[in-house]
């Protein structure tokens, strides 16, 4: 079955809850394009090339990151919606849309649409092997998808949306093997575990507009998420299990509901966070705030930046030289006006921060420009009554 008629079919089904299609708006069309009506994918949009190493899709963590490397690939049905859990992992480098298992070589969206290829669409998971391990990867990804499903995924049906690991090594293999076998064993699920173990072939990334979709449309995406099933299926499943993670302060946390948010956030500070929206220079809280402390997201409570890196730029947002040590920060490239620009998001609840720019002082040369709305402030003196006695041990070992 097309996607086309997928779409259809979800439309009809959920009131108006788009399927997981690419031609409903492209990069930074936000949910204005993603309501219009059908089109097909700019042909200015290029897929991406293989193994993720082309067709401009940058991650500043990787780039930046000096140890050792490692891969995984997982199908999950639309991609969409299996960029954001691996994302979130303290660990990982890069997470990458894309298209593997079949063999045309970079192939486009509609053509590995049609079902014709052999390809399905993919995500290729770049971590730091030292900070992760594949088991985890493993847990995460089962957690993502219908794995009794041998005909696609929710409301995505045919080859191209089967689910399947495949694995680059043997050890690789035996631990995927493993991993399914004790599925399998827990009961979960009343009929088999149809997700393959298959070795890993190229992997193509997908055009630029699929990267993040998650971020660059979330409106549309939380409808999909919804309207294809996956959410309720995943809620009925595990039972919340799959919307929590741990914080740095070892606490379980759930990202509270978007009403929630709203109630407990100012206006700015959700406008910021939730709609990467920008508050007025000179105008905030912490842009000349001088106390020693730390900055925490302001959603999660995540540790973010250190009073102890932050400097003055002149340009009236709070600026840091580099987030602390470990800190759940994600970069991302968007193109909201137009041109390349590096995004700075936390991990765990997803909240838009600001920017990194290269103009920074020595020895970094970068300067994160930073949302005070995105933020809260922790005062050195009150850091272990809240819970980040480790930071404040830093603020000791200084002096």
């Amino acid at each position: 079955m097309t996607r086309a008629i997928t779409l259809i079919l979800t439309l009809l089904s959920t009131a108006g809850l788009a399927a997981c299609s690419g031609e409903m708006g492209s990069a930074g069309g936000g949910d204005a394009m993603a309501a219009g009506p059908p089109q097909s994918r700019p042909s200015t949009q290029p897929a991406g090339g293989m193994d993720g190493g082309g067709g401009g899709v940058p991650d500043e963590r990787l780039a930046r990151h000096k140890g050792p490397v490692a891969k995984a690939i997982f199908a999950g049905g639309c991609f969409w919606c299996m960029e954001a859990p691996f994302e979130k992992l303290d660990g990982v480098l890069q997470v990458v849309s894309g298209y593997t298992g079949g063999q045309e070589i970079d192939p486009t969206y509609e053509e590995v649409g049609s079902g014709r290829t052999g390809h399905r669409e993919a995500v290729q998971v770049t971590y730091d092997p030292e900070k992760m391990t594949y088991e985890r990867l493993l847990d995460v990804f089962w957690r993502q998808i219908d794995p009794a499903d041998a005909g696609g995924q929710f409301a995505d049906r045919g080859t191209q949306y089967m689910t399947a690991i495949f694995v680059k090594s043997d050890d690789d293999r035996k631990m995927a093997e493993a991993s399914r076998a004790k599925l399998e064993r827990s009961g979960k699920f009343s009929k088999p575990i149809a997700t393959e173990i298959l070795p890993a072939g190229p992997f193509y990334a997908a055009e630029q507009y699929h990267q993040d979709y998650y971020i660059k449309n979330s409106d549309h995406y939380k409808r999909y998420r919804a309207g294809s099933g996956r959410e309720a299926f995943l809620k009925r499943t595990w039972g919340g299990e799959v919307e929590k993670m741990r914080s740095d302060k070892g606490e379980q946390w759930r990202k509270p509901g978007d009403e929630e948010l709203r109630a407990t956030l100012t206006p700015m500070q959700y406008n910021v966070t939730q709609h990467e929206g920008t508050e007025p220079a000179f105008r905030n809280e912490y842009w000349d705030n001088h106390e020693d402390g730390i900055y925490v997201d302001v959603v999660s409570g995540e540790p973010l930046f250190s009073s102890a890196d932050k400097f003055d730029s002149g340009t009236g947002w709070p600026s840091f030289t580099k987030p602390i040590e470990g800190a759940g920060v994600v970069e991302k490239t968007d193109y909201k006006i137009g041109y390349p620009r590096t995004e700075v998001r936390s991990r765990m609840a997803g909240s838009h921060l600001g920017h990194v720019f290269d103009d920074g002082p020595a020895p970094s040369g970068v300067r994160y420009c930073i949302n005070s709305a995105a933020l809260r402030f922790v005062p050195k003196e009150k850091l272990e009554a809240e819970g980040y006695a480790d930071l404040a041990r830093t603020f000791d070992s200084a002096q």
